[in-house]
Order: structure tokens, then C-alpha cells, then sequence
């Protein structure tokens, strides 16, 4: 029997929320993975703005999906045995709670509980310039076990569209996971040039 890999998708108020709806498409089409999701009140502002999406046809790519304000949800708990966290984009408040320990809502909570619990936590900064301040809470997370993926896409894959640029970051993300993905280029020997 195969177990399926439970992932909690956490859609914060940072621009880029395309990341989390392009991830959450990814992961609703996989084998044997079950995608959860959160979006925040801040988030769900800024799809208005972003992202040409009906947020009913989002909650429909999840298994189930949880309001921000429930603290009672399964997320919020260690024993709900969730195999990865992930929060794409992920604001540079909830980096600074997250770094702080301060789980005040669904998001900061379960990223706190996958740390303490062990589990992949990864966070998606969208954000620049950066000051010393997410700078070092950066390396607070990291420290702790999370695994910090700017929303930084590469180029030597020649992208043409911005779905494109999109799905390198959401590639490195499956990848962080473990999760087997043909969504971007990858590095190839031919791509090598002189210096």
C-alpha cells in the first residue's frame, strides 16, 4: 500500500501569489500526494489584483481547505502528521513570526509545528530589497531546519512567458519535497560557457 504524501500549501499577502496557485495546480495533478491549502486574508486581496483565477476553482484543487483564523484546524497539531509545509509566497511578516515563533494564526502555526515536529518546511520569499532584518530572520528559520527559496527564477533555461519563470521557482520547490517533476529545465553540460 502507498502512502500519499500530505503537503499544507500556506498562501500569504505577499505579491507572487501565482507561485501558490501554479504549486497547488502541480501538486493536485500528482500520484499520491495530497494537497491542503490556507490563504490569508491579505492573500486573497492581492489574487484580485494578480492573479485571473476563480478562488473556487483554487479550493477545488485542494483535498480540503482551511480558513487562516482556525486554530482548531488539523494544520495547528503536530499528530495530523503533515509531510511538508509549504508558504508560497511567503510576506516578510509572516517570515519575522515565523522566525519569532509566534504562531498567531493558521499559517505561523503550522509552519512552527513542522519545525518543531521535524518535518520539510519551506518558505518562498517574494520580496527586494531585503533588509538585515529578513536577512537574519532568514537565517533564524534556516537555522531551525526551514528551508528558505527566494522566488529568485533562473535563466540559462532560456523562459519565454512568465509561466514560465513561475514554474523554475515551483520546480525547486517539488524538488525540495522530493518530488519527481519535469516542470522546468534542467541544468544540462551544454549550457556551459567560456569565462
Amino acid at each position: 500500500m502507498c502512502m500519499s504524501m500530505k503537503v499544507l500549501l500556506c498562501i500569504s499577502g505577499a505579491s507572487g501569489v501565482i507561485y501558490g496557485y501554479r504549486l497547488l495546480k502541480a501538486l493536485s495533478e500528482m500520484e499520491n500526494v495530497e494537497p491542503y491549502l490556507v490563504v490569508s486574508e491579505a492573500a486573497r486581496g492581492i489574487m484580485d489584483l494578480e492573479l485571473d483565477v476563480d478562488p473556487e476553482e483554487m479550493k477545488a484543487l485542494a483535498k480540503t481547505c482551511y480558513e487562516p483564523d482556525d486554530m482548531g484546524a488539523p494544520p495547528a497539531s503536530g499528530s495530523a502528521l503533515y509531510d511538508a509545509v509549504v508558504i508560497a509566497p511567503c510576506s516578510v511578516s509572516t517570515l519575522s513570526k515565523v522566525a519569532a515563533g509566534i504562531g498567531d494564526n493558521l499559517i505561523t502555526r503550522a509552519a512552527a509545528v513542522a519545525l518543531k515536529e521535524g518535518k520539510k518546511l519551506i518558505l518562498v520569499p517574494r520580496e527586494t530589497p531585503l533588509s538585515i532584518i529578513h536577512l537574519q530572520n532568514m537565517v533564524i528559520v534556516s537555522s531551525a531546519g526551514g528551508t528558505m527559496l527566494p522566488a529568485s527564477p533562473a535563466f540559462y533555461g532560456n523562459p519565454k512567458t512568465i509561466e514560465d519563470m513561475v514554474d523554475h521557482i515551483v520546480g525547486k520547490i517539488l524538488d525540495s519535497m522530493g518530488l519527481e517533476n519535469q516542470i522546468y529545465p534542467r541544468w544540462e553540460s551544454d549550457h556551459r560557457t567560456s569565462v
